[in-house]
């Protein structure tokens, strides 16, 4: 297992090693001890959630309030997504950046993102299945939606996933710079507190 951090901080991405034969393949596609040496303390799994999409649909920009926010460590179990990461956290030094990692069932990577940074993808085949180990239990009262067509973040999907599909909930979203202005972002300085004290407690 390789894990390789993004240009987004708290962003790692982890690429399994594939053991095959005529039998199929083998892989671990999570290991909390990697990704507790990779991030600095154990990802405290409470929820694991599965999404099926047709090609083209668009599933976020989302985010949970900080604290207690909710990390995700996310794989396409079939088909193919292009997964992104988006730092929304307000003073971060790549505030409005993002990253993205092609999530596939060839190459079988993983995304983590910790708590305070946006989720994004596209699903750039039919039946995409994507999973997500998350470190919170879903609170509708804490998520949050950013416009993933937002121009000033200007996410860039692949040709080959077609028209942009979104729900009602994502097109009504609001843009990057009015989220921010509502107060509803994630501060840099409370997602480094909350990151130190998971560290401190283990």
């Amino acid at each position: 297992m390789q894990v390789r951090e993004l240009s987004i901080p708290d962003s790692y991405e982890i690429t399994p090693k594939q053991h095959g034969d005529d039998r199929g393949v083998f892989l671990e596609w999570y290991r909390f001890d990697r990704l507790e040496q990779a991030i600095g303390h154990r990802l405290d799994l409470r929820q694991a959630n599965t999404s099926v999409s047709k090609k083209g649909v668009v599933r976020g920009i989302h985010f949970a309030d900080v604290p207690r926010g909710q990390a995700k460590y996310v794989t396409a179990m079939h088909g193919a997504v292009l997964d992104f990461v988006i730092d929304i956290r307000v003073g971060s030094p790549t505030f409005g950046r993002w990253d993205s990692v092609l999530l596939d069932d060839v190459d079988r990577r993983a995304v983590y993102l910790a708590e305070g940074l946006g989720h994004c993808f596209v699903a750039l085949t039919d039946n995409a299945t994507v999973s997500y180990l998350v470190s919170d239990v879903f609170n509708q009262s804490a998520e949050h939606g950013i416009n993933p067509l937002d121009p000033e973040i200007a996410l860039v999907f692949p040709a080959e996933a077609g028209r942009p599909l979104l729900s009602p909930k994502d097109t009504a979203a609001p843009s990057l710079a009015e989220a921010a202005a509502s107060g509803l972002l994630p501060g840099w300085g409370a997602s480094r507190a909350l990151y130190d004290s998971l560290t401190e407690r283990n």
